[in-house]
């Protein structure tokens, strides 16, 4: 019989050497000598981009951790009016890119806004007489980003306090302790590991923000990377620039683990039920109802709200056929980048579970880090690498015929798909290696004894099984293709608009409510993964009680 010229183990060497021409590109960039350029960024506005992404990241993470573990805390282990609904509530600003919550409360709070335009018609006030705080600022970006981004903590840390059971706390107050006493002493200590990572996962999406900063003007590493590209035209600043970036990422990931320590705590074998404890003071109820309905108000209601109104004050009948164009354009592109993203995923975890090998394993978890780096790092280094290959392409095609060079690796949509697979590939491997290990060792051997082969095992049982895993990976990596800004903007071909791009620049235009229109569909598909999650978190809980 003969054997196939691509085998799953070739494959997944395939795409790992995909993953690495652009971080070479990136480290070889070190290199490049532009001692100018890089002298003027050292002594002009790096100090500035290295200082405001610390200061956003500290205030951010900060601002997250208050909000997600204080209503993780009330949402999984008392009673109060609502406490049922703001358990689903809560998660929904997950649905809501921050970039898009920037232009709706923008649209609201800016001087040109209902608001303010309110204070001066109702006062006879001129722009002068008042004043009114500056969403376009670093405060504005930083309440924005936390809004948008507390839920991570808020669903690690509901599910790890949701894990301890009714009869560690019963033993403490036996001892003497009370609610407030078990909270700090008991329940925050087991739930760390959880914080921690959702506080990692803030952190990166921080750093990772271009859309927020740049609109309200907030100068970071981010947006240091585009100004240096573009506007001094040097790549090999940008890529350093990225470097410094791409850093910071991977120490944000040292420091998770560090922080997580050994922290391991035992909860499965648990079999009490998290207890409920009943808030006696009905005013200490209704604070419990009245700060979990601000945070979802902030965070999800009121920019939604806000959203709407403005698409109704749009100028849509202008521009509709171009809306439809941009939408057909995003959905097929989204649509087809989720297809090849999730098939690297199914061969990297069929050849993880057929080989034991640490070789391939450590190759496979290298490739699943990619969500943690920004997407304008990644498209720094595809865009070098593929420069490259298409030098070499030009050359030989050279030696053949006298035909005019083309960028058939940069030019088309080859680089702004593999930036998307790259950095979600993680995302779509989380489900399926989850359903892998649900998936008995000895359905295998059994199949083998049979006389299939390996790739009949992976067709006729592997697939069945893994069928709805497969299409959550397809739907969570859909819905994160939609929201895409930074990599799409340089990487995207020559008058080729996304959603995403289009409402960046109808904002950039100051046209804001007809930014609103894509904005909201981006919004409308969003929310689909954020409510199958609450009810995947809520079903993980039911079976654990």
């Amino acid at each position: 019989m003969k054997k196939p010229l691509f085998t799953a183990d070739k494959m997944v060497w395939l795409i790992a050497l995909f993953f690495c021409l652009p971080f070479m590109a990136l480290l070889l960039q070190l290199f490049v000598s532009e001692a100018a350029i890089w002298q003027h960024l050292t002594t002009t506005v790096l100090p500035t981009y290295l200082s405001q992404s610390l200061l956003l990241l500290a205030w951010v993470a900060l601002g997250t951790l208050l909000i997600g573990v204080s209503t993780a805390w009330l949402v999984a282990s008392h009673d109060f009016p609502g406490r049922t609904y703001f358990q689903w509530l809560l998660i929904l600003p997950m649905a809501m890119p921050a970039y898009i919550v920037a232009y709706a409360y923008t649209w609201w709070l800016d001087v040109a806004g209902p608001i303010q335009t309110a204070l001066r018609s109702h006062f006879d006030w001129s722009f002068s007489d008042y004043y009114f705080p500056n969403i376009r600022s670093f405060s504005g970006a930083v309440v924005v980003l936390t809004l948008v981004l507390y839920p991570y903590v808020y669903l690690l840390a509901r599910a790890a306090f949701q894990k301890q059971t009714k009869t560690l706390s019963e033993v403490h107050q036996l001892s003497g302790g009370s609610t407030t006493s078990f909270f700090y002493r008991v329940a925050l200590p087991l739930a760390r590991p959880a914080i921690f990572g959702g506080l990692a996962l803030v952190m990166m999406e921080t750093l990772a923000d271009y859309g927020t900063v740049q609109y309200f003007g907030v100068n970071t590493l981010t947006t240091g990377i585009l100004k240096t590209w573009f506007g001094l035209g040097s790549l090999s600043g940008a890529a350093q620039i990225a470097m410094l970036l791409l850093t910071m990422v991977i120490l944000v990931m040292l420091l998770e683990k560090v922080w997580r320590g050994q922290a391991k705590y035992d909860t499965a074998n648990n079999t009490g039920t998290t207890q409920l404890r009943s808030i006696n003071s009905s005013c200490k109820k209704w604070l419990a109802s009245c700060w979990c309905m601000l945070v979802v108000v902030l965070g999800f209601v009121l920019p939604a709200t806000l959203l709407v109104v403005m698409a109704f004050k749009s100028q849509i009948a202008s521009w509709y056929h171009d809306f439809l164009s941009v939408t057909i354009d995003t959905l097929w592109l989204a649509g087809i980048t989720a297809l090849i993203t999730v098939g690297a995923a199914l061969v990297l975890m069929y050849v993880k579970r057929i080989h034991h090998g640490t070789s391939h394993r450590a190759v496979i978890q290298a490739m699943s880090l990619g969500y943690a780096i920004p997407g304008l790092v990644i498209a720094v280094g595809v865009t070098i690498a593929f420069g490259w290959l298409d030098q070499g392409f030009n050359s030989i095609r050279s030696m053949f015929s006298n035909a005019s060079p083309v960028l058939f690796f940069s030019g088309g949509f080859l680089a702004l798909i593999t930036a998307y697979v790259m950095r979600f590939l993680a995302v779509a491997i989380q489900p399926i290696d989850a359903a892998y290990q649900s998936i008995r060792p000895h359905l295998d051997e059994a199949s083998l004894l049979t006389g299939k082969n390996s790739s009949q095992t992976f067709r006729q049982i592997h697939m069945p099984l893994l069928k709805s895993s497969v299409w959550t990976a397809m739907l969570l990596v859909f819905v994160d293709l939609l929201k895409e800004l930074p990599a799409t903007l340089v990487l995207r071909p020559f008058n080729f608009n996304t959603l995403a791009v289009k409402a960046y620049e109808l904002a950039s235009d100051e046209r804001l409510a007809d930014a609103a229109i894509p904005a909201l569909s981006i919004v409308a598909v969003g929310l689909i993964p954020v409510l199958l999650l609450n009810q995947r978190i809520n079903a993980a809980h039911d079976n654990h009680a």
